[in-house]
């Protein structure tokens, strides 16, 4: 079966992105990532990619005249690239609605808590501010507003007494890097189906 191709886009560590390329090294993810994009020169998931021979750019923001210019660079990228699936893996932009509707029902993020609760930055911190008793992720396809499109799965961990913001943190990290590439991969499989709001999870054929 031939591999489905993806771009993924990313800010910083890349720790997503490296829970991806293990996948892929493991082959229980049947997908090429065929380039990483980030707005910021010394990310660390720049090095990451060029580590793992995949083609790694840095797009800064800042030598662009303006967002569209920003966003058109990002997308000539990735078309080049041949990406027929864009994964934000810790891409910290909102994007516009004209990115957005460009690749429509083709871009995943990966949320640190359980939307539609917490939205926005910090997901965690506002989960342990709140005093919820359950966290976790969220794999969601983006739509034009913030970490509000349709929910391709979900991964709770419990909220502890003696939680910190960052053992919090950490232990809904462990099942971000589970449910980004079990997303990936239901796509690859071509078992997403989205109906307005609800994305099912067809079984599997054969």
């Amino acid at each position: 079966m031939s591999k489905r191709k993806i771009g993924v886009l990313v800010s910083g560590r890349g720790s997503n992105l490296q829970a991806l390329m293990d996948e892929i090294a493991a082959g229980t993810l049947n997908v090429e990532i065929t380039v990483v994009i980030s707005d910021k020169k010394d990310a660390f998931a720049l090095e990451r990619a060029e580590k793992a021979g995949i083609k790694a750019v840095a797009i800064d923001r800042k030598e662009c005249a303006s967002k569209e210019e920003f966003e058109n660079k990002i997308t000539g990228v990735l078309e080049t690239a041949g990406a027929e699936l864009v994964v934000l893996a810790g891409f910290m932009r909102i994007l516009s609605p004209e990115f957005v509707g460009h690749w429509h029902h083709k871009i995943v993020n990966i949320h640190p808590a359980l939307l539609p609760s917490f939205p926005g930055l910090d997901g965690q911190g506002q989960a342990l501010n709140y005093g919820v008793k359950i966290a976790g992720c969220t794999v969601h396809f983006v739509d034009e507003g913030t970490d509000s499109g349709p929910i391709i799965l979900q991964k709770a961990v419990p909220v502890l007494d003696d939680d910190t913001h960052d053992t919090l943190a950490d232990r809904i990290l462990e099942q971000e890097h589970k449910a980004l590439p079990e997303a990936v991969r239901l796509w690859s499989e071509g078992r997403l189906q989205i109906e307005g709001r609800h994305v099912k999870v067809l079984p599997v054929v054969g």
